[in-house]
């Protein structure tokens, strides 16, 4: 299967995620402050990344994380609204490219890059099988 032919440069989508504790790094780490983690992060970004093309993909087709470039710019708060961003800009045969961000209002917390690598899943798990 070739991305190409269903993916889009410009395909876009957003979350929106007001931070519970449980997503600051002093949850995983005692004695670091309670500010929204960087891997949290970076997980809301990968997640927008795959809604935006989600609804693009044929039936036993997903796509994974295969790369990421983020800078974290600024702490959140627990309870802070933050609205993450992701932007195909880039589409190869198998691999898509995006453009990430994570927003508190107008201030950005970081920012980007990812890409996300299609499989076919039924393929992939006979593979995992036989290891």
């Amino acid at each position: 299967m070739d991305a190409r032919e269903f993916i889009q440069v410009g395909i876009s989508a957003e979350r929106i995620l007001v931070v519970p504790p449980e997503r600051t790094v002093g949850h995983f780490v005692p004695g670091m402050p309670m500010v929204y983690a960087t891997p949290m992060m970076i997980l809301e970004m990968e997640m927008a990344s795959g809604d935006a093309i989600r609804g693009k993909l044929q039936a036993g087709w997903v796509t994974v994380g295969t790369e990421v470039n983020v800078r974290h710019l600024a702490a959140a708060l627990v309870g802070a609204t933050v609205r993450t961003t992701a932007k195909v800009i880039a589409v190869d045969r198998r691999i898509i490219r995006f453009e990430v961000a994570a927003f508190e209002g107008e201030r950005k917390l970081g920012e980007g890059q990812h890409a996300r690598g299609l499989i076919n899943v039924a393929k992939f798990n006979e593979r995992l099988a036989a290891k």
